[in-house]
């Protein structure tokens, strides 16, 4: 089992370098930030840009793997993005996770204008955000060529990748889905999937829920001629109403439940002071002693 912790882009640096240190000197594996312009209930909170953010990370880490959680295309353009993935993963020595996500209905989708668009046109821009990431990643340099395309919502002309990314083809894709179509596409392109389960009434509910995406996840990996057991599966174990860290018990119970099922990774949130994700330090510096014992 690996672990990873979420610490929200609202922390000015220096401070935010502390934090990231310190995911890094508690043991966490990987360390992760939204890939939002804005969120929820913390649009009129701070909140920093994520490259940067990630960017500055990798300069005060060594050793952690460094991630978004996750980016989509409610306002990325797959040309720029990839060259901002491919000097990140530079930067950081080849640590770079990619997370991908089709794109939520929350501000976001409609800050720049955007019109409503349904689930199915949702999914058709995610697996054209996907492809158009994954060629320019594995661009072969020296070509000369550049990669143009045209499609329903993306278009470029000779686009270049002056640059590459540090891990080779490119940086692990970990793709988010829940739905049929999202699972082939992870099945197709990730490296792993990350899920924060399915809507649910009870806590008993949503586990039941993940073991039956978790099965899912299986059909959509034996379709696509992927073996299950080298494919990450990681949970992100909070929710609105749902915090892992509240103490040590609650993130040892969650943990275990989350490797009965098969996942290879769990996430949690950094505590936060107030508001969603409320905890303490304390707590935080207690489960980074036991996840030696904990893997």
């Amino acid at each position: 089992m690996r672990f990873g912790l979420v610490i929200l882009p609202q922390y000015d640096w220096p401070e935010a370098g502390r934090l990231w240190r310190q995911a890094e000197d508690l043991g966490f594996d990987h360390a992760w930030t939204y890939d939002h312009l804005s969120w929820r209930g913390l649009a009129g909170e701070r909140w920093h840009a994520t490259v940067p953010t990630l960017t500055a990370a990798a300069m005060v880490t060594e050793r952690i793997r460094l991630g978004t959680f996750v980016a989509s295309p409610n306002f990325r353009h797959p040309v720029p993005f990839a060259k901002d993935a491919a000097t990140l993963d530079q930067v950081s020595g080849g640590r770079l996770i990619l997370g991908l996500g089709s794109g939520g209905t929350g501000f976001d989708a409609y800050v720049l204008g955007q019109s409503e668009l349904t689930a199915r046109e949702r999914h058709e821009r995610f697996r054209e955000f996907t492809e158009a990431l994954d060629a320019l990643l594995r661009f072969e340099r020296g070509s000369g060529e550049g990669i143009s395309y045209s499609g329903d919502r993306y278009s470029a002309v000779a686009a270049r990748m002056v640059g590459e990314p540090a891990q080779e083809p490119r940086m692990p894709f970990l793709m988010a889905a829940n739905g049929p179509r999202a699972m082939r596409l992870a099945a197709r392109h990730g490296s792993g999937w990350v899920t924060t389960g399915g809507a649910a009434d009870s806590d008993a509910a949503w586990w039941v829920g993940l073991a039956d995406l978790s099965a899912r996840l299986d059909e959509a990996l034996a379709a696509e001629g992927r073996e299950p057991d080298e494919f990450d599966r990681v949970l992100s174990l909070d929710g609105d109403s749902r915090y892992s860290m509240t103490s040590v018990a609650a993130f040892e119970e969650a943990v275990g439940r989350a490797r009965e099922l098969g996942f290879t990774d769990v996430v949690a949130h950094r505590p936060r002071e107030h508001g969603l994700y409320a905890g303490s330090e304390a707590v935080l510096e207690e489960v980074g002693s036991r996840l030696r014992g904990l893997r």
